[in-house]
């Protein structure tokens, strides 16, 4: 066995247990700081959505990371809170370009403090240095682990 594994008789020598906890910490987070307006799933499809305007449900799902009929069902809900407007793209009848209003855009810029303050205070255990490490680390799983997903996050453009 190599020396970095062991019999994993303790829960939190698995690392899925432990992004789990990790992930469950970042939404009671996201929450406390963000406020109750949109889950963490509507923010980060608005979030994407603000630097691809005109993009359609399903790119945007992909870049999301998300599940197609997820991406659906977020995207109804932020156009019935009023924060972004789906229009048929005449060439393909079945696909909606999407697009922020003001009001998406404004709730995103009144959301910029809640979002720096929940990246400090989710990553406020570690140094500095150890904070750009951990980053580091963390999107070079993800993105080595992407085809794993149920949903690969997909690069803007790349469809």
């Amino acid at each position: 066995m190599p020396h970095t594994e062991s019999k994993l008789e303790d829960l939190y020598e698995h690392p899925g247990h432990l992004l789990r906890r990790a992930q469950q910490i970042s939404v009671s987070m996201f929450y406390d700081e963000m406020g109750s307006e949109l889950t963490p799933v509507q923010y980060a499809m608005l979030r994407n959505l603000a630097g691809h305007p005109g993009t359609d449900q399903v790119s945007l799902s992909a870049v999301t990371g998300i599940d197609t009929s997820t991406g659906a069902t977020v995207c109804a809900r932020l156009e019935e809170k009023g924060l972004l407007e789906r229009k048929v793209i005449p060439h393909n009848r079945r696909q909606r370009a999407l697009t922020i209003t003001a009001a998406g855009e404004r709730l995103l810029e009144d959301l910029v403090p809640g979002a720096q303050r929940l990246r400090r205070r989710l990553l406020a255990p570690l140094s500095g240095p150890e904070q750009l490490q951990f980053m580091e680390l963390l999107t070079r799983l993800v993105n080595a682990n992407n085809e794993q997903s149920r949903a690969p996050l997909s690069a803007p453009g790349s469809d």
